[in-house]
């Protein structure tokens, strides 16, 4: 039994001097996790509506903590959860008041056609005989 250091396989292919050669296959480089904290922390002070900048927050910070640790698969995962709360924030703060600024627009447009309908009404002169 070999007991040497380092083991070769026997099935590896060799070169034409006789020594074995090792080819590791790579995947695709991926960038590291993103965490969204810069964007958590104006999600949690400037839009937070149902506390959702906050919990934008917590999972930016335990992305930022399982990167930090090694954990890439798990820093991903809080990631994505950082962000999705970030885009509910967000969404939250800037729906509502387009949503206002709409109804202010209609009922302003209604109004005045209203009251160019009134006007027209109280400028026209009525004879006796439109009563009878």
């Amino acid at each position: 039994m070999d007991t040497s250091y380092p083991r070769e396989d026997p099935r590896a292919p060799r070169k034409a001097d006789g020594a074995a050669h090792t080819a590791l296959a790579l995947g695709a480089p991926r960038s590291p996790p993103r965490d969204h904290l810069i964007w958590s922390v104006f999600s949690t002070l400037y839009l937070n509506l149902c506390c959702l900048g906050f919990l934008a927050l917590a999972y930016s910070i335990k992305a930022r903590d399982q990167k930090v640790a090694g954990d890439l698969e798990a820093a991903r995962r809080f990631g994505s959860k950082a962000k999705c709360y970030n885009i509910l924030a967000a969404m939250w703060a800037l729906v509502p008041p387009l949503l206002l600024l709409a109804l202010v627009v209609t009922g302003a447009l209604h109004l005045s056609r209203l009251a160019k309908d009134s006007a027209a009404f109280f400028s026209t002169k009525f004879d006796d005989s439109d009563y009878d």
